[in-house]
């Protein structure tokens, strides 16, 4: 291995160290607990070298929500294709995001919540949110009819949006969520 390919293999071993710590700092303290000194402290790096992967603290939410929009289009993916029938496919996604959202509050928050600069519905979008969306898209393609399939899934996905984060800021009751899931589910995809 060359001294170049080692050195380039370091530098991207030190993105993810910087990313994971970021996600686990987040996520045991919040996203106002990850600045770019208690990063530097959590793994042994100084700032100028946490500076010379990203410009600060919104390039690596940056990161983070990217890595996140993969895992997320993962899950989506893989509960869609286990499903037995298109309305069977668009609930179990609709459920795998939700409990996505719920186990991963802070990584949640990086992906939607929080102020990124991350371009969305464009051709630029970063592969894996485009995949993201195509998981949710998949699952909504068969059920459109005569509907413009876009923009149904980005309809559905608001309505998905919108219950957690409503749900999570404590302005719906927690206990009625699977019912609320339901009746999303079942306007986008009646019995037969």
């Amino acid at each position: 291995m060359s001294i170049k390919e080692r050195r380039e293999r370091e530098r991207a071993e030190r993105e993810r160290l910087i990313v994971t710590a970021a996600r686990e700092l987040a996520e045991a303290e919040g996203w106002d607990a990850v600045t770019t000194r208690r990063l530097a402290a959590e793994i042994e790096y100084s700032q100028p070298v946490l500076y010379s992967h990203f410009k600060g603290k919104d390039a690596i939410m940056v990161a983070v929500a990217v890595q996140g929009f993969a895992e997320m289009a993962g899950e989506l993916r893989a509960a869609g294709t286990s499903a037995p029938g298109p309305r069977e496919a668009l609930a179990a996604v609709a459920e795998a995001y939700a409990a996505f959202a719920d186990r991963r509050p802070a990584l949640y928050d990086a992906m939607f919540v929080r102020a990124v600069d991350l371009p969305f519905a464009t051709p630029e979008a970063p592969a894996a949110l485009r995949e993201a969306f195509a998981s949710l898209h998949r699952v909504i393609e068969p059920l459109a009819g005569d509907e413009d399939p876009d923009a149904l899934t980005e309809t559905f996905w608001s309505g998905l949006h919108g219950l957690i984060t409503l749900m999570r800021s404590g302005r719906l009751r927690r206990e009625s969520h699977d019912r609320r899931l339901a009746l999303l589910i079942g306007h986008f995809s009646p019995p037969a």
